[in-house]
């Protein structure tokens, strides 16, 4: 069965790198290593490609609808393609875990992330998989839109290749292996700023 990996984020070079565009960052990636091409989808709201990992179908969608809306994207792929919510893996950022450390699970709460509220809301479940991707926290807690909607700062740019190939490693481990394999192996490991 095929495998959806949804990378969140906000579409725009002024958006490009930032800390919430971690999701497309990792799925841009992820479909330079498979020699997949994003492609304007506009009936999914989207860019989307598709790939092959090990043997397995996978779609790669950026939602081009913004943060707060991705779940607009994320239905019409999920009711167009009948992709089971077991077989969806959303790639995002959070504040609450440092750079560098991975969380995956198979289901979940927001978590105060409005793109993954988005995608609750409109698929009237939390029944599908989440990769959060620490991007640490800011010192001063108003500032958290601003904080998320920066530029990474230099030393944490120079990290971001090493971070989003071991990103990168687990998805690949998700979509290959399940999510407990995953989970087991991704969720113990830290690779952040040295």
């Amino acid at each position: 069965m095929a495998k959806l990996i949804v990378g969140l984020g906000n579409p725009g070079p002024q958006y490009a790198w930032t800390r919430h565009n971690l999701g497309f960052l990792v799925l841009e990636a992820f479909c330079a290593q498979q020699k997949a091409v994003l492609r304007n989808s506009p009936g999914n709201h989207g860019m989307l490609a598709r790939g092959l990992i090990n043997g397995v179908e996978c779609s790669l969608l950026m939602p081009m609808t913004f943060m707060n809306d991705s779940g607009v994207s994320v239905k019409k792929m999920v009711d167009r393609a009948g992709i089971p919510l077991e077989d969806i893996l959303v790639v995002c950022d959070d504040l609450d875990l440092p750079l560098g450390r991975l969380r995956l699970r198979p289901s979940g709460s927001a978590g105060g992330h409005n793109g993954l509220k988005s995608i609750i809301q409109d698929l009237g479940s939390n029944q599908f998989a989440r990769l959060r991707i620490g991007i640490d926290s800011p010192k001063n807690a108003d500032g958290t839109i601003d904080y998320v909607l920066a530029n990474f700062t230099p030393a944490e740019k120079k990290a971001l290749p090493d971070f989003i190939d071991h990103a990168l490693d687990c998805v690949t481990c998700w979509v290959t292996e399940g999510a407990q394999a995953a989970m087991n192996t991704y969720n113990t490991k830290t690779k952040g700023l040295s």
